[in-house]
């Protein structure tokens, strides 16, 4: 059986062996200079040889008070290239291609030592502290942290860039109405602080490489976000972003979430219809016949999956097999072959 999970998938200039993505997760596992542990290495150079066919790392912060957590992976300075360079080199050498999720925490870094910041004063909780509002002078600098750590990571060798606009994140503080109240530009505007990160983001990312953006297409908060908003915000900057990976909540603590296999799938749809933009669909999707449907009916061009990948790094490979398809195992492993 020829299946469309396992069928190659190419984007600008990339071409990846399969549709199934490694969505990123933190691992909490870094030291206080944000740079790659032998954890990391293990974690993802273990998927690859699990035959994924992407993988997207963990955010990784554009300065430190970025961070979510003082553990996170970072690209701040140009110390981190050299172990991202390596890491790199140990995916790809298995035939699967990787991208590193650029991100800024905001209002959600839980770091210590550092002053947290954000479009307004507006804590994400009680137990929050009250963040700085950005001055516009200094979300120019932030723009410039985003571009700088995109520009490392080129340098490093990833094949593609993915720019973290969700979960409740920096970005995702602009970009909804529930965290950003400013009266500026950027409140009126409130994909302008997205467009000129990802204005910067092109200016160092070669011609062919794709450029990924994870957004919430759902606040699940009265008014909050919904996919039709997003699609508003996200239509007259589409041409700068390759690629649309459909997440939702995160921005407000209350939020109530029903979740069950595929309930993200329909913002993906929406997304994909509205937009005419390529979709990553993620979210309980570890049902190989799911993954598999999701694709067929056009619902979406990826499958994420993210907590299945930390219980088993091998999905691909039973998947194959659930399906009926002849896919290649790593010559080591030939022997336990299902």
């Amino acid at each position: 059986m020829k299946t469309r999970l396992f069928e190659p998938y190419t984007i600008k200039g990339v071409t990846f062996k399969n549709r199934v993505a490694m969505a990123p997760m933190c691992q909490y596992s870094a030291k206080n200079d944000g740079l790659l542990q032998d954890w990391h290495r293990v974690h993802y150079v273990s998927r690859a040889v699990g035959q994924v066919g992407l993988i997207i790392t963990e955010a990784t912060a554009v300065e430190p008070r970025g961070r979510i957590s003082d553990r996170d992976l970072g690209l701040w300075n140009d110390t981190a290239i050299k172990p991202f360079s390596e890491l790199i080199q140990q995916v790809k050498a298995h035939q699967c291609k990787i991208g590193i999720q650029i991100a800024h925490a905001g209002r959600k870094a839980t770091i210590l030592d550092e002053a947290i910041v954000a479009p307004g004063a507006i804590p994400f909780n009680d137990q929050s502290p009250v963040p700085l509002e950005l001055s516009e002078s200094e979300i120019r600098v932030v723009v410039s942290a985003f571009g700088n750590s995109v520009r490392r990571a080129v340098e490093a060798g990833v094949d593609f860039i993915e720019i973290h606009a969700a979960h409740g994140y920096l970005i995702n503080q602009f970009l909804s109405p529930l965290t950003n109240k400013r009266t500026d530009a950027y409140g009126e505007d409130r994909s302008l602080f997205l467009k000129e990160v990802l204005e910067e983001v092109v200016r160092y990312t070669p011609e062919k490489m794709p450029v990924f953006l994870r957004v919430s297409a759902e606040d699940y908060v009265e008014g909050g976000n919904h996919p039709e908003e997003i699609c508003r915000l996200l239509g007259p900057i589409k041409h700068l972003i390759d690629l649309v990976h459909v997440s939702s909540g995160g921005v407000m603590e209350n939020a109530v979430i029903k979740m069950y296999p595929g309930y993200q799938v329909s913002f993906a749809e929406t997304i994909k219809a509205q937009l005419k933009l390529p979709v990553m669909a993620v979210g309980m999707l570890e049902s190989p016949e799911l993954a598999e449907g999701t694709l067929r009916n056009g619902s979406a061009d990826l499958i994420a999956l993210g907590r299945e990948f930390l219980r088993n790094p091998y999905w691909p490979l039973h998947a194959a097999k659930t399906l009926g398809e002849e896919i290649g195992w790593p010559e080591p492993y030939q022997r336990a072959r299902i």
